[in-house]
C-alpha cells in the first residue's frame, strides 16, 4: 500500500475526514439532482454558480448537527441525517416529475390521500433512483467492513463553532449573491422554483417551514380590523352584472361537470384525422352554450381540490398545500350556502373515498346538504380507475341519487377517468394513442375520448329526463393534464416549439356555460376559475356586491381580465408575466422597455390580490364578516355518513 493511500485512509480514520466525505457526496448528489431533475430555468453564469454552491452551506449546517453527539453516536447521527436529507431530495424529485412543483410542509399533512395515489407514484420511479442513496450505502460499507476506523474522540468546541460559522457564511454569501440577481427574493416571489434555484433544496425546506408556520399563526393573530382592507378592495373591484344576462337562469337547477385534467388544446384537436373530443367540440357550436377559449385554471399544489375551492368561494387556493386539507374548519360563504338559503338543495357526486382531499369535512363548511361518495356506489372492481369509479358507470349510478333531490338543486359531478397516468383498458379505448413515445402523453388522448363519451351519455339522460331544459350546466377543466415536464412530447402533439410563454398558454382549460334560452357562442374574454362564482350567481339573479369575492363576472362589461396564477405570474390580453419575464400576449415576444411601467403595475396588482386572498383564508377572516341576507353555516348540522338503511342523513 503506497504512502498516498495510507495518508488518505488516515484522514478518513478521523471523524472530520469521514464527515467531509459525507459532505462532498451530499453536495455533489444534490447539485446533480437540481441540475438534471428540476427545470429551474438557469439563464446566466451567476445562476449556474449559485446552483453549484447552494447545497454546500446547508449540507454543512445539517450534517454538522451530528457534532452534538458523542463518541460512536456521532457516526450514527451523521448517517441518519444524511439519509433524511437524501430521502427529502428523492421525494421532491418524484413529486416534481408529476406536479412540476416541490413538496411543502402542508402537503405532508395530506396523508389521507397517500393510499389513493400509490399507483401513480410507481409510474414516476426511474431505474437510476437508487443512486440517491448510493453514497449512504458506501459510507455504511466503509464503517461496517472497517475500511474506516471509528474515532471516539470528539472535536473541541471551537472547531465546531468555526464549522457552523463557515456554513452560515456560505449560506449568507449565497443569499447575498442571489439578491443581486433576484432582488427581494424571499419577500416578493411566490414561485418555489426561484427559491430552489437560488438557495437550494435544503434552504428551500427551511424557508417553506417558516412560511407555513407563519401562515398557520395568522388565524390566532387575526381580528375583525383585518377585514377592512379586504372589503374595501372587493367592493372597489366589484363588476356590475350585465343586464342582458343577469337572471337569465333564475330558478333553474345548477349542474357542475368537473372535467378532470382536461386542457383546452383538446378542443377541435384531431388525432390521425379523428376528433379526440367530438362531443365537447359540438358544444362550442351549441346555440345556448357559451364557450370561453381564453379561460385558465389557477390551481397550485391542491390541483383538483384547489379548483373546487376557487370555484365555490371565489378565493384563491393557498400557496403551500391545499386549503381543503388545512383550512377545512374555516368560515366560508360558498355557493352551496348562498343558494341553500334561496331554496336550493346541494349535493356532490364522487365515486371515490369521502376523505380524499378532506372533502367529507370541508363540504360541511361550504354548506353542502349531501355528499354521495364511494359508499353510495357499487364500486365494482372492473369499473374502477386509480382514483375511483370510471366516468360511464359513475354517471349511470348517479342518476337515481340525482332524481331523489328536490328541485331546484345545485350539484357537482367529479369525474376521475381522465387522470394521470391515464390508464384505459383496451376494450374501452375508441381512439388509438398518440405516437410521441411518451406513454402518459400518448394515452392521455384515449382517456380524454372516454371522458367525452361519458359526458355525451349523461347529456342524453338530461335531455330524456327533461332536466336539460331547466338546468344551467357548467363544465370546467380543473387543471392541466400534461405538465411542462412533457413539453418535448407536446411539441410533437402541437407541431411547434413550446416556449415558456406557450407553456403558460397551455394552462387554458375548457369552460362551458349552458343556459336554456340564452344566446351562446364563443367568448374570447380572458378569465379564470376565480370568476366562475360571480358569473354563476349573476346568471341566477343573485347580486354579489356584498360578498367577499376576488373574481368578477365574465359577462360583465367591467370584468377584470387580468388572470393571476398562484406563483405570482399572470396572463392578460395585453401583457403576460411568465417565469420572471414580461411578454406581449399577442406576439409572445418579450415586451419593450417602454411598456415596463404598465407591466410592473399589473404585477403589483396580482401580488396584492393574492396576498389579500391569503389573508382571508389563513386568517379565517370571514368569521368576522357576514353579508346581509346571509346566515353563517353551522357545520355541526351536516352528516354525510350513510345510515344503517343505506340512506344519507343531513342537517336541515
Amino acid at each position: 500500500m503506497n504512502k498516498l493511500t495510507l495518508k488518505g485512509q488516515g484522514i478518513l480514520n478521523k471523524y472530520i475526514g469521514f464527515f467531509f466525505l459525507a459532505i462532498f457526496f451530499l453536495w455533489m448528489k444534490t447539485y446533480i439532482a437540481q441540475l438534471t431533475q428540476f427545470n429551474l430555468g438557469i439563464e446566466n453564469p451567476l445562476q449556474k454558480f449559485l446552483l453549484f454552491i447552494n447545497p454546500l452551506g446547508s449540507s454543512l449546517l445539517f450534517l454538522g448537527l451530528a457534532f452534538f453527539f458523542k463518541g460512536r453516536k456521532k457516526y450514527i447521527a451523521l448517517l441518519v441525517i444524511d439519509f433524511f436529507l437524501s430521502f427529502l431530495l428523492f421525494a421532491n424529485v418524484v413529486y416534481y416529475r408529476f406536479f412540476n412543483d416541490f413538496i411543502t410542509l402542508p402537503t405532508l399533512t395530506q396523508t389521507q390521500n397517500f393510499g389513493d395515489v400509490s399507483g401513480s407514484v410507481v409510474t414516476l420511479l426511474r431505474p437510476y433512483d437508487f443512486l440517491f442513496f448510493m453514497d449512504i450505502i458506501l459510507l455504511i460499507t466503509l464503517l461496517a467492513f472497517r475500511f474506516v476506523k471509528i474515532e471516539i474522540k470528539d472535536m473541541n468546541r471551537r472547531k465546531v463553532v468555526a464549522l457552523f460559522s463557515l456554513s452560515l457564511a456560505i449560506s449568507c454569501g449565497n443569499l447575498g449573491l442571489a439578491e443581486t440577481d433576484r432582488p427581494q427574493l424571499l419577500t416578493r416571489g411566490f414561485d418555489r422554483n426561484y427559491i430552489v434555484k437560488y438557495l437550494g433544496m435544503y434552504n428551500y425546506t427551511i424557508y417553506d417551514a417558516v412560511k407555513s408556520t407563519k401562515a398557520s399563526a395568522q388565524r390566532v393573530m387575526a381580528n375583525s380590523d383585518d377585514m377592512t382592507e379586504v372589503i374595501n378592495y372587493t367592493k372597489s373591484n366589484y363588476a356590475e352584472p350585465n343586464p342582458a344576462y343577469f337572471g337569465a337562469g333564475k330558478g333553474m337547477n345548477v349542474i357542475y361537470l368537473h372535467l378532470e385534467s382536461m386542457q383546452n388544446f383538446l378542443i377541435d384537436y384531431k388525432l390521425n384525422g379523428e376528433e379526440v373530443t367530438p362531443f365537447l367540440n359540438s358544444l362550442t357550436k351549441d346555440q345556448n352554450t357559451l364557450y370561453f377559449d381564453n379561460f385558465f385554471h389557477q390551481t397550485a399544489q391542491g390541483k383538483t381540490a384547489d379548483a373546487e375551492f376557487i370555484l365555490e368561494n371565489s378565493l384563491y387556493g393557498i400557496p403551500q398545500g391545499s386549503a381543503f386539507t388545512t383550512k377545512g374548519l374555516n368560515t366560508y360563504q360558498a355557493a352551496p350556502a348562498i343558494l341553500g338559503q334561496q331554496g336550493y338543495t346541494s349535493a356532490v357526486f364522487h365515486g371515490n373515498s369521502g376523505s380524499f382531499w378532506n372533502r367529507n369535512e370541508i363540504y360541511k363548511s361550504f354548506g353542502y346538504n349531501h355528499f354521495f361518495d364511494e359508499n353510495f356506489y357499487s364500486m365494482n372492481p372492473e369499473d374502477l380507475a386509480e382514483y375511483g369509479l370510471m366516468d360511464k358507470p359513475f354517471f349511470e349510478e348517479s342518476i337515481p341519487m340525482l332524481e331523489s333531490l328536490p328541485q331546484p338543486f345545485y350539484t357537482k359531478f367529479i369525474t376521475v377517468s381522465n387522470h394521470y397516468p391515464y390508464p384505459l383498458a383496451e376494450e374501452e379505448a375508441t381512439i388509438a394513442p398518440h405516437t410521441t413515445g411518451d406513454k402518459s402523453v400518448d394515452t392521455y388522448f384515449q382517456t380524454a375520448r372516454y371522458a367525452d363519451e361519458a359526458l355525451k351519455q349523461f347529456f342524453d339522460y338530461l335531455k330524456e329526463s327533461g332536466l336539460y331544459d331547466n338546468s344551467i350546466i357548467v363544465m370546467y377543466g380543473d387543471h392541466y393534464g400534461i405538465s411542462k415536464n412533457h413539453n418535448k412530447a407536446m411539441e410533437q402533439v402541437l407541431g411547434k416549439e413550446i416556449t415558456n410563454f406557450d407553456s403558460a398558454g397551455l394552462q387554458r382549460v375548457p369552460f362551458f356555460i349552458r343556459v336554456p334560452g340564452m344566446e351562446g357562442g364563443v367568448n374570447h374574454e380572458y378569465g379564470g376559475q376565480i370568476d366562475i362564482l360571480p358569473t354563476l350567481l349573476h346568471l341566477l339573479g343573485t347580486d354579489t356586491k356584498d360578498y367577499v369575492q376576488f373574481g368578477t363576472d365574465l359577462l360583465s362589461e367591467q370584468h377584470d381580465d387580468l388572470v393571476p396564477f398562484r406563483d405570482g405570474s399572470f396572463m392578460s390580453p395585453s401583457i403576460s408575466f411568465v417565469d420572471g419575464k414580461f411578454y406581449d400576449s399577442t406576439t409572445g415576444l418579450e415586451i419593450e422597455e417602454n411598456r415596463m411601467e404598465e407591466a410592473v403595475n399589473l404585477q403589483n396588482i396580482v401580488e396584492n390580490k393574492l396576498a389579500l386572498s391569503d389573508k382571508v383564508v389563513n386568517g379565517d377572516l370571514l368569521r368576522f364578516y357576514t353579508p346581509g341576507n346571509f346566515t353563517p353555516i353551522d357545520r355541526t348540522q351536516y352528516n354525510y355518513n350513510p345510515s344503517q338503511n343505506g340512506e344519507e342523513t343531513v342537517g336541515k
